[in-house]
């Protein structure tokens, strides 16, 4: 079996890495950095909710809180697929690197991939932006 295309997308910021940690991971803040979840999620038991557009809801469920940095977690879409989602932050001098490992999908072409890529840099920054003017 293959491995699937991958694409590391990071950035620094200028905050201590334990703080970034602690925002970062909190379902309910990721409306404010992550635009997919913008309309904000639920909670319902171990899953998150979030509104997943036309198609449905999706189903998140998160890596539970760690001191290793890692906030994995698994979006179930309203058709099934499971995509599973590397996020980590990680000491870097004093500040912190946040890096998202974008897997490409089956059957996803060059556009869907290279948007993917380009929404997930969006956050990251709007995240850097939050996190380095609070």
């Amino acid at each position: 079996m293959a491995a699937d295309q991958v694409e590391i997308i990071h950035t620094t910021i200028n905050r201590e890495w334990r703080e970034v940690y602690e925002y970062a991971r909190q379902p309910q803040n990721m409306a404010h950095w992550a635009a997919g979840l913008a309309a904000g999620l639920r909670q319902e038991g171990d899953e998150w909710i979030g509104d997943g557009g036309p198609l449905g809801d999706i189903r998140v469920r998160f890596a539970p809180p760690n001191g290793f940095g890692v906030i994995d977690h698994d979006v179930t879409l309203p058709d099934g697929t499971v995509v599973h989602n590397a996020l980590r932050v990680v000491p870097n001098g004093d500040g912190a690197e946040v890096m998202f490992t974008l897997i490409r999908q089956p059957g996803m072409d060059d556009a869907a991939f290279a948007a993917d890529a380009a929404a997930i840099r969006s956050d990251l920054s709007t995240l850097r932006s939050l996190l380095e003017t609070e």
